[in-house]
């Protein structure tokens, strides 16, 4: 009888049924990871609520800063799990790091640039949007603020849903027009930075996707399609990194330190251009020495673009978490104000505790949310490789200075974005000139038919539609959505 339980049938049994078991525990295990995140995030609102509860103490208007302070955590969470993607992505994307080491390098890099160089002193109300004084009483203020804190907050969540990366920034600035206009009416609205925001809809991605093709463009010309690539890489890499260093250099000590340095824009240009010219000396042996015993195909070249991609993601985190954190917390800084001055006016600073309260919200929407719009930047829109991934930084870092020259409104997102989307379409155009200089040269060739050609995109459609959707919704979503709101609190209160 015994025997008998170790036929072959009962051993197929008992494999059915451990496929089974081991098929619902993967299952739960994928329902359960979403539920625990949001757990998760739950507990960290409640935390940050807390924390300013027993930072207030017992005083008088407490309750309205404690609530607005667990809407400011929930977009500061929201704000790691959709807008460090354009950061992390083209480096995941194109293996130069894990998912988990995106994760924490972002983290890391983050918070120390809300710390260490977040604006301590930001302009009312996202940058002018709305005449503080129209909104005539601090109360009107406060809800005001409150309903555009928590109206961009649920529009980045929904973005993130859907796998959308927009603009922070923009969906605060639409927060603040929708409950603006429902408490002052359209007068208060300073429409001239409303057509300024519109505008980089088209300028941001534009850029980004244009200097980022011209950069892949230079590579594969230069490099990629030599008879001799590993000769060409030992020239011209440590130059594009020189460049990619110089560049960050300047971003960064125009950008990103602005708060603790007062560094123009020609100073921050000499800075870049004097670091640039180190860097790409200090490149030249190290490249030489990178490149010995290299295959001479396209696929060795990517060892010498890893570490740059890897040090422009942090530092792309870096200036982030010193710009975008400030401007997605404004409205929580506002609030605090207010509420504890009586008073309101052009600017106001923004107390270290707020501040914390955005830094490790990012880093804890990161992790918890990230990977998602990770995935999505990195991989789902076109495929990325280092040297496509180091054009996508390079971009972002140079558009945001151009447009800096120039007094353009640009959102590092849409740039990014961008960015990405002009690599896929530049490879794309490249693949079909290059086919048909082929069949120039060769007409005996095989045909393929452009219906089959066409098929062979290299950017994935759904993905330019739902994004420049999203982009093109978030300023008047989030204005309704807050209008709504702000008419809530007030039948409310």
């Amino acid at each position: 009888m015994a025997d008998r339980d170790f036929e072959p049938r009962h051993l197929e049994t008992l494999d059915r049924d451990l496929g089974r078991i081991n098929a619902l525990e993967q299952g739960a295990a994928r329902i359960g990871r979403p539920v625990a995140g949001k757990g998760a995030a739950f507990l960290f609102i409640a935390a940050a609520a807390l924390f300013a509860a027993l930072l207030l103490g017992g005083s008088g208007h407490g309750l309205v800063i404690v609530v607005a302070s667990a809407f400011g955590a929930y977009m500061a969470l929201n704000i790691g799990a959709n807008d460090v993607a354009n950061n992390m992505g083209p480096a995941v994307g194109a293996n130069a790091l894990t998912m988990g080491g995106a994760i924490a390098i972002a983290a890391v890099f983050e918070t120390a640039g809300a710390l260490l160089a977040g604006g301590d002193v930001v302009s009312t109300i996202a940058k002018g949007i709305i005449a503080p004084e129209s909104l005539g009483s601090v109360d009107v203020f406060v809800w005001a603020m409150m309903a555009a804190l928590l109206s961009s907050a649920l529009w980045v969540n929904l973005a993130t849903w859907i796998g959308a990366p927009v603009s922070t920034t923009h969906s605060v600035v639409g927060g603040v027009l929708g409950a603006g206009i429902a408490a002052a009416g359209f007068g208060a609205v300073s429409w001239g930075k409303i057509g300024a925001i519109a505008a980089s809809w088209v300028i941001s991605p534009l850029l980004g996707g244009v200097i980022a093709a011209g950069f892949l463009w230079f590579i594969k010309a230069q490099i990629i399609y030599r008879d001799d690539k590993i000769a060409a890489a030992r020239r011209w890499v440590p130059v594009l990194v020189g460049i990619m260093g110089g560049t960050f250099a300047a971003y960064l000590s125009m950008k990103g330190l602005k708060h603790v340095l007062s560094i123009g824009f020609g100073t921050a240009l000499l800075i870049g251009l004097a670091l640039g010219l180190a860097i790409w000396l200090v490149m030249i042996p190290v490249v030489r020495r990178q490149s010995r015993g290299l295959e001479n195909r396209s696929r060795s070249l990517k060892v010498l673009f890893g570490i740059p991609l890897i040090v422009s993601a942090a530092l792309l985190s870096f200036a982030h978490g010193a710009n975008d954190v400030a401007n997605a917390i404004g409205p929580l800084a506002a609030v605090v104000q207010a509420v504890q001055t009586g008073s309101f006016g052009e600017t106001f600073a923004i107390p270290l505790w707020v501040m914390l309260i955005g830094a490790f919200g990012i880093s804890f929407g990161l992790f918890l949310f990230g990977p998602r719009l990770i995935k999505v930047v990195g991989s789902e829109i076109t495929k990325l490789n280092p040297m496509r991934a180091y054009c996508v930084a390079l971009s972002a870092a140079i558009t945001v200075i151009v447009a800096s020259w120039f007094g353009l409104p640009v959102s590092s997102t849409h740039i990014a974005v961008g960015a990405v989307f002009g690599v896929g379409f530049f490879r794309e155009w490249d693949a079909e000139r290059r086919y048909r200089a082929a069949r120039h040269a060769a007409p005996e060739r095989p045909v393929v038919p452009g219906e089959e050609r066409r098929r062979r995109k290299l950017v994935r459609r759904a993905h330019v539609l739902t994004i420049g959707a999203a982009w093109i919704v978030t300023v008047p979503a989030a204005a309704l959505l807050s209008a709504a709101i702000f008419l809530l609190i007030g039948a409310v209160t």
